[in-house]
């Protein structure tokens, strides 16, 4: 209805009437009572919420759907900042939707709501507003729903107790009507890496209705995990990054090979052959494999305590030996900058060395990366910039000091490198698939390879973006992996999806988070409203008279509202940012 709009809250103040908290205690079941403006406001905020220490998509928190249950009434503060909302999709969605979005001028955080979905304002999933499901990641279920009646200015919820306590739905999946007897040779499909790709295409071939072989391998040792929070949070353990437990897997019928590596793919022969001799054969393929960080090739490589974060093993054993030493970071990327934030409270020293003059340069340009540097260096963080790392030196074979082509030597006893990572596609280069002079492997909008039958997702892949002119590229986003993991399903079972996600990221340090939308290599302005110092910003990236990318901080929904636009396809021009005017991005204006 004329572009998205923002749920949110004013003084109308309907009725809601909801199960009470203890229907046994001899009341009616119904309760009709008039919400307080502050547990409305509660009420209609939305987020994503990580559950079990893993990110996972936008969930209602709290008992109930509506009203003011007991339980809604107990959270705390906190809970109430960071809970997404326990309002529902409903089967008459429009009606309740017009009531909602009546109340939209003060909510400081609120949903974009376009065009029958809505979207999360801090990581930009979205859910279909009639049915709760999922349709654009990341996440991997849907929203509850519940049967919804207004009469006058009152609110009927009809859900029983079990039902509201649900915080999430995962979709009706198929079981697999051919389980396997051990290694059998043969497969349905074959998933090849186990990340967000490899994961929502197994998840959305069983939500399809696809009941056949399901084989899912992965180099780590561990069953799916949430790898993006690794620099987040150094000392989450394995169990706490689990995207699903072993329980799911085992119910759906998908079979996951841990530490299975895979050195040779047969394309004529549909035929794959794993380091220990194993040969399996496909009818569909999905390469999904990642990456690889890259690693550092000065003098004294060797020595002792140097990590790349690649596993949940590596994270927690940096945390361990940083604990009270000095901990240098080469590399002021994502990764970089995520585990210096993280580890000033544990760490004696951390010291930041980079090749460019800020942070971020590249990605969020030289204005935005000295306001987010200038947030470390008031936490300690030092940093050594235009500079790299020439040597490093060891005391009885541990790290002791690394020498930079400046000539500063740094004390250091961790070492932790984050300079960017290459695609794990090595054991493709004979197998007749096609990859680029940079190693990733280009499919089309299907998430096609050159190879009938054979797909490709995830970090490893360059596509074609849709409303950047199908322009070719790679875009490593865990947001990204999700969605070209359920296209490419969607095409092994001949469905002809074409993948046009609008690219979503977040960071967060120092309790600070920056979110980002759209795809901005290559600007050549960057238009930022609100103020840098206070960190209280949106920053424009526009190449020519079009803005490619946003990001901002303290500014929600905002991030989410542009992704929003430019999803239904409409370019947004730099003369309609430079003004500070919004209204055209609040449905305001024209």
């Amino acid at each position: 209805e004329g572009g998205p709009r923002v749920l949110g809250w004013t003084a109308l103040k309907p009725t809601i009437c909801a199960p009470l908290a203890n229907p046994a205690s001899g009341h009616s079941p119904w309760a009709a009572a008039s919400p307080s403006p502050s547990q409305w406001s509660s009420r209609l905020k939305w987020c994503c919420r990580r559950r079990s220490g893993a990110r996972k998509s936008c969930q209602p928190a709290g008992r109930a759907a509506l009203g003011p249950t007991r339980a809604m009434a107990q959270l705390d503060t906190s809970t109430q900042r960071s809970a997404c909302p326990p309002l529902t999709p409903t089967p008459a969605p429009w009606t309740v939707w017009r009531l909602l979005s009546a109340m939209s001028r003060t909510l400081r955080m609120a949903s974009v709501l376009s065009r029958g979905r809505v979207r999360c304002p801090w990581h930009g999933a979205c859910f279909n507003i009639s049915t709760g499901d999922l349709e654009d990641f990341p996440g991997l279920d849907s929203l509850p729903k519940f049967q919804v009646k207004i009469e006058k200015e009152k609110v009927y919820v009809r859900a029983s107790k079990q039902a509201l306590q649900l915080q999430r739905r995962t979709k009706v999946m198929a079981k697999c009507i051919s389980p396997s007897a051990g290694h059998s040779g043969s497969t349905n499909v074959l998933i090849v890496g186990a990340g967000a790709a490899g994961l929502v295409c197994a998840e959305t071939l069983r939500q399809e209705g696809f009941s056949d072989r399901i084989v899912l391998c992965t180099l780590d040792r561990h069953l799916p995990y949430d790898r993006p929070k690794l620099s987040k949070s150094l000392d989450t353990q394995p169990e706490q990054l689990a995207l699903r437990p072993k329980e799911f897997f085992r119910a759906y019928g998908i079979e996951v090979l841990t530490e299975a590596q895979v050195v040779t793919v047969d394309v004529r022969n549909k035929k794959v052959v794993f380091k220990d001799g194993f040969k399996l054969e496909y009818s569909k393929l999905l390469l999904a494999p990642g990456s690889s960080p890259k690693t550092l090739s000065c003098k004294g490589k060797e020595v002792e305590n140097v990590f790349t974060i690649r596993t949940p093993e590596d994270a927690n054993r940096v945390v361990r030996l940083a604990r009270g030493r000095n901990v240098v970071v080469v590399g002021a990327g994502f990764l970089g900058m995520e585990v210096a934030a993280f580890l000033t409270e544990k760490a004696h020293s951390v010291s930041v060395v980079e090749l460019e003059e800020t942070p971020f340069r590249k990605f969020l340009g030289e204005r935005v990366g000295r306001a987010l540097m200038k947030i470390f260096e008031n936490n300690w963080v030092k940093f050594y910039m235009q500079t790299e790392v020439s040597e490093l030196r060891a005391q009885e074979g541990k790290l002791k000091e690394v020498v930079l082509k400046s000539s500063k030597v740094v004390r250091a006893d961790v070492c932790v490198v984050g300079i960017g990572a290459v695609p794990a596609t090595g054991f493709l280069r004979q197998s007749g698939i096609s990859l680029d002079s940079r190693g990733f492997i280009p499919v089309n909008k299907m998430m096609q390879t050159n190879v009938p039958g054979v797909f490709a997702a995830g970090d490893a892949v360059t596509f074609p973006l849709a409303w950047r002119n199908n322009r070719k590229v790679n875009i490593p986003h865990w947001q990204m992996a999700h969605a070209q993991g359920r296209v490419a399903a969607q095409n092994m079972l001949a469905q002809e999806a074409e993948i046009s996600t609008v690219p979503y990221l977040w960071t967060a340090m120092f309790g600070k988070s920056l979110r980002y939308a759209g795809y901005g290599e290559g600007f050549d302005d960057v238009i930022i409203q609100g103020d840098l110092e206070e960190l209280k910003f949106v920053a424009f990236y526009t190449k020519g008279d079009e803005v490619i990318a946003v990001a901002s901080m303290n500014y929600d929904p905002i991030v989410s509202k542009v992704a929003e636009v430019l999803a239904s396809g409409r370019a947004i021009r730099k003369r309609e940012v430079e003004t500070g005017d919004m209204s055209w991005l609040t449905g305001k204006g024209s």
